[in-house]
């Protein structure tokens, strides 16, 4: 087993290096003067099972680039088989053709990924699970849900007799559907309308959140601006206490400073992607989900199946 992290995530690749046992392999990743990227692997990789860590999240392209370099470099190499590692797939809101002339960036992604030599891709909660139809190779799709629920377990502020699980959208209803199951309670949706990119207008909430604390399960957050006007539907409802839990903190402007100003009680996020510590403030905490992709990974190279290690 041989394991590559590119620049995106480095502490959680060293995460996952730990947890196996392992070290990271040595190579050596820089810029041009003109910002093209230059990838060097500084040992041997003929037939390796290599795995590069490496989400495409901000900025996206550079990520998406700098991947696509590593592939090359361990192809070019003879590599035995090449994995890619990307906890947060980047452009995955962009999957479907909704309005006229639009592309469909998810499905090309994914074309770019087969094309440049990818054997298997393992990520982690997609946007929407048919993104995975999109792959003309096998995909492993871990899920998050099991480091959430363990947070659950934990959280002493939140009333587990006496909550619900919310879907932040209709398209989240099966996502949090899952969750009530686990947790034994009622679910809830959202009823929103979006007029464009990054915004939306809470219209309705559906199911009865009067009295109740609020578990919110969604995949992304970005502006925040879903979750602030969603906490004030939910309070304007009657709602008490309310938590959030999300897998990929892309966190975009001044979300950070808005979140512990609003009227959410937490929010948590995994690390998918790189948080600003420093910014976190009193109501955002970081879980790690390491453990969980490098059990995926060990899996993988020994051949084992992974649904095993998100049953439950």
């Amino acid at each position: 087993m041989l394991i590559l992290s590119g620049t995106a995530n480095i502490p959680l690749s060293q995460k996952i290096v730990d947890r196996l046992g392992v070290k990271l392999a040595d190579m050596h990743i820089r810029r041009f003067a003109d910002e093209e990227i230059f990838v060097q692997i500084e040992e041997s990789v003929r037939a390796k099972d290599a795995y590069i860590i490496q989400p495409t999240g901000k900025p996206s392209n550079e990520n998406l680039m700098e991947l696509f370099c590593i592939i090359d470099a361990l192809k070019r190499a003879d590599a035995g088989r090449i994995t890619a590692v990307v906890p947060y797939y980047g452009y995955c809101r962009q999957d479907r053709k909704n309005e006229p002339r639009v592309p469909i960036s998810a499905k090309l992604v994914a074309n770019l990924m087969t094309a440049s030599g990818l054997d298997r891709l393992l990520t982690l909660d997609l946007h929407a699970d048919q993104i995975q139809g999109f792959f003309d190779i096998p995909i492993v799709h871990m899920r998050a849900r099991n480091v959430f629920l363990d947070r659950i377990e934990t959280l002493t502020e939140l009333d587990k007799n006496n909550m619900v699980v919310v879907s932040p959208d209709i398209g989240g209803v099966a996502r949090a559907r899952g969750f009530a199951k686990s947790l034994n309670s009622d679910i809830a949706i959202i009823d929103k309308r979006r007029d464009r990119a990054n915004e939306c207008e809470v219209m309705n909430i559906i199911g009865d959140v009067c009295g109740k604390d609020v578990v919110i399960i969604d995949d992304i957050a970005d502006t925040g601006g879903t979750l602030i006007n969603a906490a004030v539907a939910l309070k304007e409802k009657g709602a008490n206490k309310i938590f959030i839990f999300i897998t990929h903190p892309v966190f975009s402007y001044d979300i950070y400073e808005r979140i512990n100003d609003s009227l959410i009680d937490k929010l948590f996020v995994t690390d998918t992607l790189v948080t600003d510590t420093n910014r976190l403030g009193s109501k955002i905490e970081v879980l790690s989900v390491s453990s969980i992709i490098a059990d995926a990974i060990h899996y993988v190279h020994r051949g084992l199946s992974v649904s095993t290690i998100f049953d439950r």
